[in-house]
């Protein structure tokens, strides 16, 4: 079950930081960047903000996972400007 919770909230967490972003990927980049993003965000609030109950289905998972994406989506479209590569334009 927890894996179909990542999954969950990864794709919802993708989807609504690509709208924000407005950038287009596919489907499967939408969910590994929401459940890259729902890491970051983990990461960063319960460790760093302390915010504690950032597990399963729920508002605050979707929040923190959103989060992270949007981080992850500003640096890796950072790196890929800077190399003169591939931005995520």
């Amino acid at each position: 079950m927890t894996l179909l919770a990542w999954l969950v909230v990864g794709a919802i967490a993708g989807f609504l930081a690509s709208i924000i972003t407005g950038s287009r990927e596919g489907l499967v980049m939408m969910v590994v960047l929401g459940i890259v993003g729902a890491i970051v965000g983990g990461w960063v609030a319960t460790d760093l903000l302390k915010i504690a109950n950032v597990t399963g289905i729920n508002t605050t998972s979707v929040i923190v996972a959103v989060v992270g994406a949007l981080i992850v989506i500003f640096v890796v479209g950072s790196l890929g400007t800077r190399r003169g590569g591939y931005g995520w334009r």
